[in-house]
């Protein structure tokens, strides 16, 4: 019969902190003043990635990758086949070029020094296979 009670007085108990609301920590908490953390892609990408997943088919890239480029940094959107174009993208954004992919493989020509130039920093994005 204890055990019985028991049983059913062990719910109520833990629920009765479910509709607490709990305190914000102090100013001056370590825990407080520690950075939120985000998503390592930055926004730029993912607004791109974002806008390519809504195509109908989607046309995502393989790979994006971060690279240093005359000074700035840049996005390489690898694309998944050799007749696209891959292009590179500033942090604004705005397409720059397209150092290689297309029918000739070369790119559009606008940043033929693109393969010479550019340091390659990080992957920011891989597509996660099927």
């Amino acid at each position: 019969m204890k055990y019985l009670l028991l049983l059913f007085t062990l719910p109520f108990l833990s629920a009765t902190e479910c509709g607490k609301k709990k305190e914000k920590p102090a100013a001056g908490d370590p825990v407080a003043e520690q950075p939120v953390r985000t998503d390592s892609v930055p926004v730029c990408v993912r607004k791109i990635l974002d806008s390519a997943a809504k195509d109908i088919p989607p046309v995502l890239p393989q790979q994006v990758d971060e690279y240093e480029y005359n000074g700035d940094k840049v996005y390489l959107f690898t694309m998944p086949c050799c007749d696209f174009f891959n292009p590179v993208y500033d942090e604004q954004c705005k397409q720059l070029c397209a150092p290689s992919g297309g029918f000739s493989g070369r790119g559009d020509g606008k940043c033929p020094d693109f393969g010479e130039k550019a340091k390659k920093l990080r992957l920011v994005w891989k597509k996660e296979a099927p």
